[in-house]
């Protein structure tokens, strides 16, 4: 019987050739590990505040990191908050939540908005709200018998003011023009609403769209009736059955008050003032689409004055909301008014 052997030198080539190929392997699947190794201690370092001499990244969901100063310190103290960035230098939140635009982002977007809406300049910002609200009386000639005595709201046409600040109220609630909504949106422009429940209960969201960007709702009676001409129970329904309807429509019942046309009496005021009103203000001028009214003989807008207008369309004007909007604003922005919210200042 034969044996049969491998040639011994071949095979010792074999082995060794088999032996430098593991070696190889090995090496290579020892560089893959310590590979991955290094990059999770890159990206941990990293997420935990970057790598020395290099800024901090960041996980591209939590959103940009903000650059810190030179003077900053590199940590804040344990325990503590970073800053809110959805507030205002003033301490106020922005509404939308987000963070507040820096003075050259707000003045680009509004001169974009002006652009938009084709104003003729750009509206001026108004100041911030007086820290002292000004003291509001009845106008002279606008008083009934007893009305101090009786501590009846004060009837006002203009808010005592030296800043060069108007007024916008809007008055009804007929006309609901999505696109006067957005321009008002757009703009940045306060304005103030008084309500009627007979010509706002076929669209409420319309005016919960308003009440959410900081527009004030406040009343101007159920039905729209000449009041003088009602008894005083019936002038306390119109006018408490609006402010209840307020408070379940919109969560609050409104300070603020206008009677119908502008006409009032005594009993209208008793009556405001049982409801919960604190302030009857009139106007000083009357805006339209293709035209103004003033009460003043000089036919001159004044700092404070309050000016009117409707919610009102093309089937009574002769154009629309935003057409009613442009003249206004063309109008007191070329004159030096910024527009501000009326109840700022109440």
């Amino acid at each position: 019987m034969r044996l049969v052997v491998q040639n011994d030198k071949k095979g010792r080539l074999r082995l060794r050739g088999a032996r430098l190929q593991g070696a190889r392997l090995r090496r290579a699947r020892l560089r893959g590990v310590v590979a991955v190794l290094a990059a999770a201690a890159i990206a941990s370092g990293c997420a935990q505040g970057g790598i020395a001499g290099q800024p901090g990244g960041g996980s591209p969901a939590a959103g940009p990191v903000p650059s810190r100063s030179a003077d900053a310190p590199a940590s804040r103290p344990q325990g503590t908050r970073p800053p809110d960035s959805t507030r205002r230098p003033d301490g106020t939140r922005a509404p939308d939540g987000r963070r507040p635009q820096s003075a050259q982002q707000a003045h680009a977007a509004r001169v974009a908005a002006a652009r938009r809406w084709r104003l003729a300049r750009v509206p001026l910002v108004p100041p911030p709200p007086p820290r002292s609200k000004p003291e509001i009386t009845t106008r002279k000639g606008f008083e009934v018998d007893g009305h101090e005595e009786l501590g009846l709201p004060p009837v006002f046409t203009t808010v005592p003011t030296t800043r060069k600040v108007v007024f916008l109220t809007i008055d009804d609630g007929a006309e609901k023009d999505p696109a006067f909504l957005r321009m008002m949106s757009d703009l940045k422009v306060p304005y103030t609403a008084f309500l009627s429940d007979y010509v706002i209960k076929d669209d409420y969201g319309y005016f919960e769209r308003m009440r959410r960007t900081g527009t004030g709702l406040h009343n101007h009676t159920l039905h729209h009736r000449y009041l003088p001409a009602l008894s005083y129970r019936r002038q306390q329904y119109e006018i408490c059955g609006m402010q209840d309807v307020m408070e379940e429509r919109y969560g609050e019942r409104p300070a603020l008050f206008r009677p119908p046309f502008g006409n009032y009496d005594r009993d209208t005021l008793r009556a405001a003032k049982s409801c919960g009103v604190r302030y009857v203000p009139l106007w000083n001028e009357e805006v339209f689409v293709d035209h103004w009214e003033y009460r003043e003989w000089d036919r001159k807008i004044r700092p404070g004055d309050i000016v009117l207008s409707h919610f009102r369309g093309r089937g009574e004007w002769k154009g629309t909301m935003p057409d009613m909007i442009r003249r206004f604003l063309d109008k007191v922005t070329a004159e030096g008014f910024a527009v501000a919210r009326l109840e700022d200042y109440l």
